[in-house]
């Protein structure tokens, strides 16, 4: 997805669209990670629900510094199960456009 917003002033935390949440299957105060390709930025936060269709995917408090407006993310989340469902497990993968809206 690419950042659309940085807010310095804040808690903390990546608030990302309703619709992709959905999409990824994420919830609210979900641990996620967080790989900047455009820099190489690697962090840990969690997610806060952004405005539905908005498109917003933005880094707030001390996540604002590991990316720019513009920048394309890669965000994971993971999953702890036992050994057997774990080889049966497939993931979500979503890939939304350059205004981060779905197909």
């Amino acid at each position: 997805v690419k950042v659309t917003q940085a807010e310095l002033n804040y808690v903390g935390s990546i608030t990302i669209d309703e619709d992709l949440m959905d999409a990824a299957n994420l919830i609210e105060n979900e641990k996620v990670q967080i790989v900047n390709i455009n820099n190489g930025e690697r962090l840990e936060t969690y997610v806060i629900k952004g405005e539905r269709g908005s498109g917003m995917i933005c880094l707030n408090g001390p996540a604002s510094r590991k990316a720019a407006v513009g920048d394309i993310i890669i965000i994971i989340a993971y999953a702890i199960m036992e050994f057997e469902e774990a080889k049966k497990f497939k993931p979500i993968l979503i890939f939304p456009d350059e205004r981060n809206k779905l197909a």
